[in-house]
C-alpha cells in the first residue's frame, strides 16, 4: 500500500503540473480580445518595440522563440486565435525576444547548453545500453561503472537545462511580458489576474519537463538493474 501510496504521489508531482498549465490554457483560450490573432499581435508588439528583425512564424505545436534564427514560433493552437491565452502566450515569447535583444546572460547561457544536451542525450543513451556488452568485452567492472556516470551525466544534463530554464522563464513572464500587459491596451485590466496564471502556466509547462526528465533517468536505471 505505501509503494502504491508513493507511485501515485510520484505521478501527481510529475504530471501535476502540465495538467493545471493545460488546463488554464484551455480554460482562457476561448474570449475574443485583440483585434487579429495572437500572431498578428505578436508582429504588432515586435514593431512598437523597434525588433522588426525578429520574424514570427506560424506553427502546429510548441510555441518559442530561437534565439539562433531569430525567429518566434506560436502554434495554431494556442495563438491563431484571439482568446487572453493567445494574447498571453504570444507576449510570453515576445519577452524572449526582448531577454535575446538586451544580452539576458541566463537566455544566452540556456541556449548554449540546449545545444550541447540534445547531442550528450543521445551519446548518453547509446553508453547506457552499451554498458553490459562493454563490461563483458573488457572484463573490467570498473569500466562498466565509468560508463554508467557517463550515461547517468548525460541523461541528466537535460534535467539541469530544465531547472536552469525556470529563471528565463519567469523573468520571460513576470518582467518582461507582465508589464506590457499591465499597460492595458492589449487586455482589459480586470484580466490581469488571469493573464498571471497563464504566464505561470508557461512557466510550470518547464517544471514539468525537468521533472519528466527525472522520470526518464530513473527509468534508464531501473531497466539496467534487471
Amino acid at each position: 500500500m505505501p509503494v502504491l501510496i508513493l507511485i501515485l504521489l510520484l505521478l501527481i508531482v510529475i504530471y501535476g503540473p502540465q495538467f493545471w498549465a493545460k488546463k488554464v490554457l484551455s480554460r482562457y483560450n476561448k474570449n475574443q480580445y485583440f483585434s487579429g490573432s495572437g500572431i498578428e499581435l505578436a508582429r504588432t508588439m515586435l514593431e512598437r518595440l523597434n525588433m522588426p528583425h525578429v520574424r514570427v512564424e506560424a506553427i502546429e505545436q510548441g510555441d518559442h522563440y530561437d534565439p539562433k534564427e531569430k525567429v518566434l514560433r506560436l502554434s495554431r493552437n494556442n495563438c491563431g486565435g484571439r482568446s487572453l491565452t493567445a494574447v498571453v502566450v504570444a507576449t510570453h515569447e515576445v519577452g524572449h525576444a526582448i531577454q535575446d535583444n538586451t544580452g539576458y546572460l541566463p537566455l544566452q547561457v540556456r541556449t548554449r547548453m540546449i545545444r550541447s544536451a540534445q547531442k550528450a542525450e543521445k551519446l548518453g543513451a547509446v553508453l547506457m545500453m552499451s554498458i553490459p556488452l562493454i563490461a563483458i568485452i573488457t572484463r573490467v567492472p570498473a569500466a562498466g561503472a565509468l560508463m554508467f556516470l557517463g550515461g547517468l551525466a548525460s541523461l541528466g544534463l537535460p534535467v539541469v537545462i530544465h531547472f536552469l530554464t525556470l529563471p528565463v522563464e519567469w523573468d520571460a513572464s513576470f518582467k518582461r511580458a507582465l508589464p506590457i500587459l499591465s499597460t492595458g491596451e492589449y487586455i482589459p485590466a480586470e484580466d490581469l489576474p488571469a493573464a498571471r496564471r497563464i504566464l505561470m502556466a508557461c512557466a510550470l509547462t518547464y517544471v514539468a519537463g525537468a521533472l519528466a526528465s527525472l522520470l526518464n533517468i530513473w527509468r534508464w536505471i531501473r531497466i539496467l538493474r534487471r
